[in-house]
């Protein structure tokens, strides 16, 4: 077995074990809430990338002239035929992709798994390269100042991330801020509220809610012009 099969086999074994089939479903339908709302991000008639697609939550939801994704996993069998899936690292996908090419790289729960806050920033440095003069990174991402403790709930997280660090590592990658949220979503799927699209629309509709449940930060960051 290559070592990219064998990372592909041991990821697949832990979400298989964190996310069951009606887990998955239950998520699909409240980012077709979520995505109502990120949509407004998304340039129209745009190139949007889904960057650590996982089941394609986002890029199955979003609108896109051109809708791609990625993972190091192949997740190909849970996206429609019109999105181009590439299978490969993060970290270097600018040599797998078109570069200056992008409208939109998204990212969602994907950072805190990178090793260390470096990766990060290689990572943001690597959107930048795919992004076109003016294109944005837009990153949905726990926060661990309010998270706290529970953060480290996940095996797999690595890199602690707040809104400051996650707005200083998109500028050392090159990017400029244009829009936090601190206080966003909350922590994951498996949170107490909300659990159902219903709920999720109710929620986004009324940003006071955000001060009480939010547990993840919003950012978005752009690429100048050349």
């Amino acid at each position: 077995m290559s070592a990219p099969e064998a990372e592909d086999g041991a990821l697949d074994r832990v979400y298989g074990r964190r996310f069951s089939d009606d887990d998955a479903s239950n998520k699909a339908e409240i980012w077709g809430e979520i995505v109502g709302y990120l949509q407004r991000f998304v340039v129209p008639g745009g190139a949007v990338l889904d960057l650590a697609c996982d089941r394609g939550d986002f890029i199955n939801n979003v609108s896109g002239a051109e809708r791609w994704a990625s993972d190091i996993r192949d997740m190909s069998r849970y996206l429609p035929e019109d999105v181009r899936f590439v299978q490969g690292n993060g970290l270097s996908l600018h040599e797998q992709l078109p570069n200056d090419y992008f409208d939109l790289v998204f990212m969602s729960n994907y950072l805190e798994h990178l090793a260390s806050g470096d990766e990060v920033v290689a990572q943001l440095e690597v959107a930048r390269k795919l992004l076109k003069p003016g294109g944005r990174v837009l990153v949905l991402q726990p926060n661990i100042r309010l998270v706290g403790s529970a953060y480290w709930d996940f095996i797999d997280h690595k890199a602690a991330l707040t809104e400051r660090s996650l707005v200083e590592a998109g500028e050392l990658a090159g990017l400029e801020t244009k829009l936090v949220i601190k206080r966003f979503l909350p922590y994951t799927t498996k949170s107490a509220l909300p659990q159902s699209a219903w709920l999720v629309r109710k929620y986004l509709a009324f940003p006071l809610a955000w001060r009480l449940l939010g547990k993840q930060t919003l950012y978005l960051g752009q690429k100048g012009a050349p």
